[in-house]
């Protein structure tokens, strides 16, 4: 079974990321096989925040390569943007990054 903290993986801490946590909009990297739904109980429960909405991108693996060695890809992951309601409190951990 899953828990909260199996499916946050990561927050992305990025410019645009930061911008958009100015409008309670927060990025994470999450785990590949998770819906909207496990996505936004899991935010609920980690942060103790109410989560309005909750996007999804798939994002492919990038090829690359080292010196002469062939060509490899990176892995590919799953990013969640995280919308809060308006009454919500902010999440604590980015609040001190802007």
């Amino acid at each position: 079974m899953k828990t909260a903290h199996d499916i946050i993986v990561k927050p992305i801490i990025t410019e645009d990321s930061m911008d958009m946590a100015a409008n309670k909009k927060y990025v994470f990297k999450v785990l590949r096989g998770a819906s909207k739904t496990e996505i936004k109980y899991a935010v609920e429960e980690v942060f103790k925040v109410k989560v309005k909405d909750v996007n999804t991108m798939n994002m492919k693996g990038k090829k690359k390569r080292l010196g002469a060695r062939p060509q490899g890809s990176t892995a590919a992951w799953k990013k969640a943007i995280v919308t809060l309601k308006p009454e919500s409190d902010t999440i604590a951990f980015f609040d001190g990054m802007f």
